[in-house]
């Protein structure tokens, strides 16, 4: 993939109001040429505000916004909406009702004639696979065939990156899935690229090239999903992406738990008290009668089940088991993490409290 910089913000910060706390703060990334980047976090992380900032419907407080290393924002610097070639998808797809698809999509062909707008708008809605129903109106389409219209309208005046928020929140789950493959397939054909915002870790990290996670504002990672899902940066980040249970521990020679002994690869320092990131699919169970793990629930989740596990301290942790295999709620069970990373993070006082090796 080109490595070079298309969108990139340098230390963007906004608050909406006086008084409030900042809505991004420090905010730093770049989006390269043909790349899809997720913005995940939870409601409130500034997610949306970081799309607004990068379309020009809010301006920063401070900072810089750049697209081909020119600035839009910053230094003196606006450029209006309208200006940037930045195409934007709305969560609500905020078509008009009173156009036929082919007018939505025309909409924002401001040049050209009549005639060499209609044929670009109908190339584009080819693309999306909504040609042969473009004449009718958006109510009279399915909420995912208005979601391809709205993709086409934004991607008809040709921009150099898409915006997108939320753009699967008001689909069934299947229809969620098969709106997933369908968008990959349009950005890579179309070579745009995009900028996604999602509270739905599984969206992001099924579609993207990178993701970036943003906690009250600040970003707290961002790369690759592989590399965000087994070398979490921080705590939110461990605990936000995947599911995730924490074993306290004590640096000893490696690092002590009640599940194990590990090594202490980080270089913590001796008798230095630690939260030990465990997966459930790290997790293996046997049942045995003197086994230190208890269960205490057991998820059914179609192809597999949760097992949820209290250990002698009193901690709770998690165990993912093929669907067949159907354990009792109360039976014990040797307990076996085999983590891909060690991945350990400063104690929780609370997690320690519950009992500890010390």
């Amino acid at each position: 993939m080109d490595a070079t910089g298309l969108i990139t913000l340098e230390d963007v910060t906004k608050t909406h109001a006086p008084g409030d706390s900042a809505a991004v703060s420090g905010l730093s990334f770049t989006l390269r040429q043909r790349e899809i980047l997720a913005l995940l976090g939870p409601s409130g992380s500034g997610k949306t505000t970081t799309l607004r900032l990068i379309a020009g419907f809010d301006r920063p407080d401070g900072g810089r916004i750049l697209l081909n290393g020119a600035p839009l924002s910053g230094d003196g610097m606006w450029i209006e909406p309208e200006e940037r070639r930045i195409g934007m998808v709305f969560q609500d797809y905020a078509l008009f009702p009173h156009l036929t698809l082919l007018d939505n999509v025309m909409f924002g062909l401001r040049n050209g004639t009549r005639k060499s707008r209609t044929e670009a708008a109908l190339r584009v809605l080819d693309v999306v696979g909504m040609e042969e129903l473009a004449r009718r109106y958006p109510h009279e389409i399915s909420g995912g065939q208005q979601q391809r219209v709205a993709l086409a309208r934004a991607l008809a005046p040709n921009p150099l990156v898409l915006l997108l928020d939320e753009p699967f929140s008001n689909l069934d789950f299947d229809m969620r899935a098969e709106m997933r493959e369908e968008l990959l397939r349009i950005l890579r054909a179309s070579e745009t690229s995009a900028v996604m915002v999602t509270h739905d870790q599984e969206e992001a990290l099924a579609v993207a090239d990178r993701v970036g996670v943003l906690n009250h504002g600040v970003l707290e990672q961002l790369s690759e999903p592989e590399v965000l899902y087994r070398q979490p940066e921080t705590r939110f980040v461990a605990e936000f992406v995947g599911q995730s249970d924490f074993v306290a521990g004590v640096v000893r020679d490696g690092i002590e738990t009640e599940v194990g002994k590990f090594s202490n690869d980080s270089g913590w320092p001796a008798g230095a008290k630690v939260d030990l990131l465990v997966r459930p699919d790290e997790v293996g169970i046997e049942a045995c009668a003197d086994g230190e793990g208890l269960v205490t629930r057991r998820q059914f989740r179609g192809a597999e089940n949760i097992y949820h596990l209290t250990l002698p301290s009193g901690a709770q942790i998690r165990s993912s088991q093929p669907s067949t295999r159907a354990l009792a709620a109360d039976t014990r069970v040797r307990v076996t993490v085999r983590p891909a990373n060690i991945i350990v993070f400063p104690c929780a006082p609370e997690l320690h409290d519950l009992g500890s090796k010390d």
